[in-house]
């Protein structure tokens, strides 16, 4: 798939630029069988194609005509909430918490992509991302690794940590994530995510629940 891709833009940009070429030639009225015509324009092409690039770079590479032939990989860009299911116990009751609410962030480029996840109780952040897509298997993956910090009032049961979180993109009918998270804590579990809002929020909704665990200790 990546050599796919690769090809695929190098074909565009020779198409662009040969277009460019013949453009600038035909409106310069330049004769592009004389090799100073032909070489001038060397420098304004290249510009062209910067420009082109830079644009695709920016904005061009979210749209649906580029998808799978030239862009591989889905914009996640935005703001996505669920649930969390973990296996962790509370060390006072021994139980598991119900599923905490939760949201993610991500914030996609066509070079990179990054990721913060919240609670009420904590945030987390990824290091290390990157997708696994591979059409004819019928694979469209994200995996990323992350630090994972606690608020300080939670220090006593909950430490700073790093974990590895891996979703399935889900883009049809509806946009999900369904992925599973492991941690150095030993604990992991499952996340179930529903796309929000193309807005990457800094707080989490006012209509998602409270944290199960958070809400519980507050009734005490």
């Amino acid at each position: 798939m990546r050599n796919a891709t690769l090809k695929s833009s190098l074909y565009l940009l020779v198409g662009i630029s040969a277009a460019a070429w013949f453009f600038l030639a035909y409106f310069s009225e330049l004769d592009l069988s004389k090799m100073k015509d032909f070489l001038g324009l060397i420098p304004k092409v290249v510009s062209i194609d910067l420009l082109v690039v830079a644009w695709f770079v920016r904005w061009g590479w979210r749209l649906k005509i580029f998808r799978g032939w030239l862009v591989p990989f889905p914009n996640l860009n935005g703001s996505w909430v669920g649930s969390i299911y973990s296996d962790w116990k509370n060390p006072e009751t021994g139980e598991k918490p119900p599923p905490i609410p939760v949201m993610l962030t991500v914030n996609q480029s066509f070079f990179h992509i990054s990721c913060m996840m919240r609670t009420s109780e904590m945030e987390s952040s990824s290091y290390a991302e990157g997708f696994l897509i591979d059409p004819e298997r019928q694979i469209k993956n994200l995996a990323y690794s992350y630090t994972s910090k606690p608020r300080l009032s939670l220090s006593e049961r909950s430490i700073t940590h790093d974990g590895t979180a891996a979703f399935k993109i889900v883009e049809n009918p509806n946009k999900k994530l369904s992925g599973r998270y492991w941690t150095e804590r030993l604990t992991k579990g499952e996340i179930l995510l529903q796309y929000y809002s193309e807005k990457m929020l800094e707080e989490l909704p006012d209509d998602l629940d409270e944290h199960p665990v958070t809400e519980r200790g507050n009734r005490r």
